[in-house]
């Protein structure tokens, strides 16, 4: 038996990488900055997020820079050859499979408001 489950709950770092191919397919790609506490006090860990589809058009539309989400989804790792070395290169991925919008729209924009939640 396997299991390979990543939930995080954090802020977007920057607006939506949105990819439209050919195929119809859609690809979004974002960072989630995620506090951890440790013994020196708190640390801010960041993770690169991949979504596909119809979770992608969401992040797409409804998700910016600040906006705090929730992500499950499952580990994976991207790998490719370095052009200048040579070298086997590789970068842990959250490939996501369900997205909650956490917050008010106010908060979405900077404010303070009720929390509430849109799940995708």
């Amino acid at each position: 038996m396997s299991i390979n489950v990543v939930t995080l709950i954090g802020r977007v770092g920057g607006d939506p990488e949105i990819k439209y191919f050919e195929s119809g397919s859609v690809k979004c790609r974002l960072t989630l900055a995620v506090n951890r506490r440790t013994k020196e006090g708190e640390h801010t860990d960041w993770f690169n997020l991949e979504l596909w589809g119809k979770t992608a058009e969401v992040a797409g539309n409804y998700v910016r820079k600040g906006r705090q989400i929730a992500v499950k989804g499952s580990l994976k790792f991207d790998t490719w050859s370095d052009r200048q070395t040579g070298a086997n290169r590789s970068s842990p991925v959250i490939q996501v499979d369900q997205l909650d919008l956490l917050g008010s729209k106010r908060d979405a924009e900077g404010g303070t408001g009720d929390m509430s939640s849109e799940h995708f």
